[in-house]
């Protein structure tokens, strides 16, 4: 079992999100492109979050300094992105988060959905439940429709919006997985206890 995890946007919450499923299905995670906070990557909060062992958490393809879209940080950082080398790695279960949004561009003439739809697993989508989440989330949806990208639906994160959530559940055709709220204070205990009340692992299996 292997499960992509993407964003609408980001900062939406899809790291705390990937490390609260890939704890409680006892996956291994990873992040094929970091781009910036290299001292405290999307791996690292990961680690501290889900409590995987150092083995279940594997080293990036790319780590890039330049907090910004990973073609232009590459770029900056003369750094060649190959998309031939983001090959899926052979263990199971295994939770992949991407950097940004689905159509972020890893190259000039390459988006991460362009990986993805390689790959041809299925996607969670995660979504913030504020303003615009309606728009971001069926447009994502469609990407990933329009080039047949299995997606297992959406997971929220925020304060509930309960019209927005089924509107984009009904109007997207495809399944509401849950909402993870804020949770504070943000620690490992903490988030797997909320991840537990709100979602059933098994519409992840």
């Amino acid at each position: 079992m292997k499960i992509f995890v993407t964003g609408t946007d980001t900062s939406v919450g899809k790291t705390v999100f990937a490390a609260a499923l890939a704890a409680a299905l006892r996956a291994t995670y990873w992040k094929p492109v970091q781009s910036g906070d290299l001292e405290e990557s999307d791996s690292d909060r990961v680690r501290m979050l889900s409590g995987l062992a150092p083995s279940q958490i594997l080293p990036e393809a790319y780590r890039l300094n330049t907090p910004c879209s990973p073609h232009l940080a590459a770029e900056i950082d003369a750094v060649r992105i190959d998309p031939r080398r983001l090959t899926l790695p052979d263990v199971d279960p295994l939770v992949v988060e991407g950097a940004g949004g689905l159509l972020v561009p890893l190259t000039r003439d390459c988006l991460f959905a362009d990986v993805v739809e390689a790959w041809r697993i299925p996607v969670v989508l995660v979504a913030r439940t504020g303003l615009g989440t309606i728009n971001h989330s069926l447009l994502s949806l469609e990407a990933l429709r329009a080039r047949n990208i299995p997606v297992l639906g959406v997971a929220f994160v925020g304060e509930p919006a309960p019209d927005s959530e089924a509107i984009v559940s009904a109007l997207g055709s495809t399944a509401r997985l849950g909402r993870l709220p804020m949770v504070d204070p943000l620690n490992r205990v903490n988030l797997q206890q909320a991840f537990s009340a709100n979602f059933n692992l098994e519409q992840f299996r």
